[in-house]
């Protein structure tokens, strides 16, 4: 999608600071964390939001929560972290591009502010 800021992210349009990427998803710090880590993870497919996963691209999400788990224990927070997906306007989302904050650290409340 053209105007999409995480499809712009995705193809290095946009800089972002990159924790991981694979043929199906990418991972990177948030601009604006709300843990002491705080990174975001997308597919690279163009999914609006969770509301819009379907039979033909809900293997992703599993292979995202595979990488997250991943990261996880390479980032040595295994043992405590949250995982949160905004859905539409009125459940905070504002990039509608399927994304997963991922916080670790002292604060994880949710949401911020």
């Amino acid at each position: 999608m053209s105007d999409c800021l995480f499809c712009k992210i995705i193809s290095g349009e946009i800089p972002s600071k990159k924790i991981y990427e694979d043929e199906l998803v990418y991972a990177f710090y948030d601009i604006d964390p709300q843990a002491p880590t705080h990174f975001l993870v997308v597919p690279k497919q163009h999914i609006p939001s969770a509301a819009a996963i379907t039979e033909e691209n809900g293997a992703i999400v599993s292979h995202i929560f595979q990488v997250i788990g991943k990261l996880a224990r390479e980032m040595g927070f295994s043992d405590g972290f949250r995982v949160v997906s905004n859905v539409g306007e009125q459940g905070g989302q504002t990039v509608f591009h399927l994304h997963f904050h991922v916080l670790a650290g002292r604060d994880m409340t949710w949401p911020p502010g």
